[in-house]
């Protein structure tokens, strides 16, 4: 299906999309108590991004929300500036920024913003600067990394389209959660039941964690698989 803005002749590498909704208040809530490794495990442990750090200096902090995402030509923030003024609270920016740490695509000044307009956090596929700035709290962030260097403001960029970030793909409206551990999307569409298998799997390993504490762990749930692979055991 295409989108209200399909029809609008963009310049050549740039798009401006409407936000998408994404998941209610109640899943989001619910998302916001879940540890993002055991996230990770209920949606078969090989999904979440890759090399981001934290700079916000609390490490209990939880960033989670429906994202709004950014795709930037790598040290340009034209596009976040843009996207700044059309997000709603409680949204996550997600930005796509080629991974890219010549030029940093947000800083101070922007955090001031983000705060002003109730982000639930960013997600940033590239380099942040004011690091002092973020680490003082109010706004959870996670980036690739970091530099003095400032962006440019010239685009192109697209706003609410899917994007890579992080080796994360992300679609506009996907429920982004965000720990110590690292950072997950859950398409919106599978929320409901990637919060339930979480659950169960939360449960699961409350059982394993108390047969560990009593000294009581099946050596089978191993063994097993080692006999699988031909070793006497």
């Amino acid at each position: 299906m295409s989108s209200p803005s399909s029809a609008i002749q963009w310049p050549a590498g740039y798009s401006i999309n409407p936000r998408q909704q994404g998941a209610d208040a109640d899943t989001i809530a619910a998302f916001s108590s879940l540890p993002v490794a055991a996230i990770g495990d209920a949606m078969s442990r090989h999904i979440g991004a890759i090399g981001l750090r934290q700079y916000h200096a609390d490490l209990t902090t939880v960033l989670c929300g429906n994202a709004f995402t950014v795709r930037v030509r790598p040290g340009d923030n034209l596009m976040i500036h843009k996207a700044l003024t059309m997000v709603q609270p409680g949204d996550v920016l997600v930005i796509d920024g080629g991974g890219d740490l010549t030029q940093a695509l947000v800083g101070g000044l922007m955090r001031t913003t983000c705060i002003a307009q109730g982000l639930a956090g960013l997600v940033i596929d590239g380099a942040v600067r004011d690091v002092v700035e973020w680490a003082e709290g109010g706004m959870p962030l996670f980036a690739k990394g970091h530099t003095h260097r400032g962006p440019t403001k010239d685009g192109p960029g697209d706003i609410n389209v899917p994007i890579a970030c992080a080796g994360l793909h992300v679609a506009p409206g996907d429920v982004i959660v965000g720990d110590a551990d690292g950072v997950i999307a859950i398409p919106a569409a599978q929320a409901r039941d990637v919060l339930l298998r979480t659950h169960r799997h939360l449960e699961k390993e409350a059982r394993i964690r108390e047969e560990n504490r009593a000294g009581t762990s099946d050596p089978e749930r191993f063994d097993s698989i080692l006999r699988a692979k031909g070793l006497p055991v």
